[in-house]
């Protein structure tokens, strides 16, 4: 059951203002986590000339490095301020993304629209996941990709995410995660399945050291107890 007093998506509105100033700790963390994720997919798909949508793409940071790899993208997400702070640092890189305020349950788009989505930091937040992942196959080219990361469920990934990066280290504002939804890989596979998603190739996500601000930094990892990403493909006609 949710927590009321957790999931809390007001954060990103909250600080919008500074998303691209490397000026709060965990927004950083939030951008250190893009190049481990980064170099994963590209084991699996080629960004060159694929119009790829990143469904809750908050302040920009996953959208401007598919943009800087040759993709046409898209990006969404219901935090109006973060958007608008992502519309702007893109429009000062140069980089022609476009930018729409809406969430994953409702897509405005045709069906068949895109030859990739990707959903990273996300997955544990929607109000209903199989809506969203329908969604997000309806949205797909017969044969495109999605790649996206999530959170496990299990007691690990609770005190992980919430005991030490939240209460300890202060990697999260207390509140940002609600470990009730979390996802287990076997709920979020079912969900590919009934959506038409072929699941491919899957891995953990996690720390692999410190860069010299102290900060973590993100890759793959082989145990996927805590965070996992990979990605899945739709059925062609």
């Amino acid at each position: 059951m949710p927590n009321p007093n957790r999931n809390n998506l007001a954060i990103y509105d909250d600080v919008a203002s500074d998303w691209w100033s490397a000026d709060i700790r965990w927004v950083r963390t939030l951008k250190n986590l893009v190049p481990g994720r980064l170099n994963w997919f590209k084991k699996h798909i080629d960004w060159a000339g694929k119009s790829v949508l990143d469904v809750g793409c908050a302040g920009g940071f996953m959208a401007e490095a598919i943009a800087e790899n040759g993709a046409n993208v898209t990006g969404i997400d219901p935090a109006e301020s973060a958007i608008a702070a992502a519309r702007s640092h893109a429009e000062g890189q140069n980089f022609s993304i476009r930018y729409d305020v809406g969430v994953g349950e409702s897509l405005p788009y045709p069906d068949g629209a895109f030859d990739a989505v990707v959903c990273v930091d996300v997955l544990e937040h929607v109000a209903d996941l199989k809506k969203v992942i329908s969604e997000i196959a309806r949205v797909l080219k017969p044969g495109g990709m999605f790649l996206f990361d999530t959170i496990n469920r299990n007691p690990l990934a609770r005190f992980v995410t919430i005991t030490m990066a939240e209460d300890i280290l202060h990697l999260l504002p207390q509140g940002t995660l609600d470990p009730d939804m979390y996802i287990k890989p076997v709920e979020l596979f079912s969900a590919f399945d009934q959506a038409g998603l072929i699941i491919g190739a899957t891995t953990g996500l996690g720390p692999r050291g410190l860069n010299s601000k102290g900060d973590l930094i993100f890759g793959a990892l082989p145990f996927k107890a805590v965070m996992y990403m990979g990605v899945a493909s739709k059925q062609g006609d």
